[in-house]
């Protein structure tokens, strides 16, 4: 898997941990922010459908 490196604000990165660890919603950051990405890119084919932008599945 490739790795990517960012820079973030560091209230964005208190307020993530406070979701990661044992018993919580993620395991790691790197979770967290897979999960993230993962709802994002959902959300922006969900936009670009409704707006026609988007191919068709090609299966």
């Amino acid at each position: 898997m490739p790795k990517v490196s960012v820079d973030i604000p560091q209230e964005l990165l208190d307020d993530l941990n406070e979701h990661v660890g044992n018993d919580k919603k993620f395991v790691s950051q790197s979770d967290a922010i897979r999960t993230a990405i993962r709802k994002m890119l959902d959300m922006m084919d969900n936009i670009d459908r409704r707006h026609g932008r988007l191919e068709q599945d090609k299966s």
